[in-house]
C-alpha cells in the first residue's frame, strides 16, 4: 500500500481534519505504543499501519477498506 492510499483511507474513515488528529494524538498498542505519525516517520510499512488502524477502530472502518 502506498502512503497516499493510506491517507485516502484515513480521510474516508475519519474525515480529513479528524484523520490528522487521530494520526498525531492516538497511541496504538498494535504500533508498539507509537502514534500513526510516529510509526510512519520511523519507516513502518503503510499497510501494517492501516491494519493497526483497522484493529483499533473496527466499527469505523468501511468493510470495503478492511485490509
Amino acid at each position: 500500500m502506498q502512503l497516499s492510499d493510506f491517507w485516502d483511507r484515513m480521510n474516508e474513515t475519519f474525515g480529513s481534519a479528524y484523520a490528522r488528529s487521530v494520526a498525531a494524538d492516538q497511541s496504538l498498542g498494535q504500533l508498539g505504543g507509537r502514534t500513526i505519525d510516529q510509526a510512519i516517520a520511523e519507516g513502518e510499512n503503510a499497510k501494517a499501519v492501516w491494519i493497526a488502524v483497522c484493529r483499533a477502530w473496527p466499527e469505523r472502518i468501511p468493510s470495503r477498506l478492511v485490509r
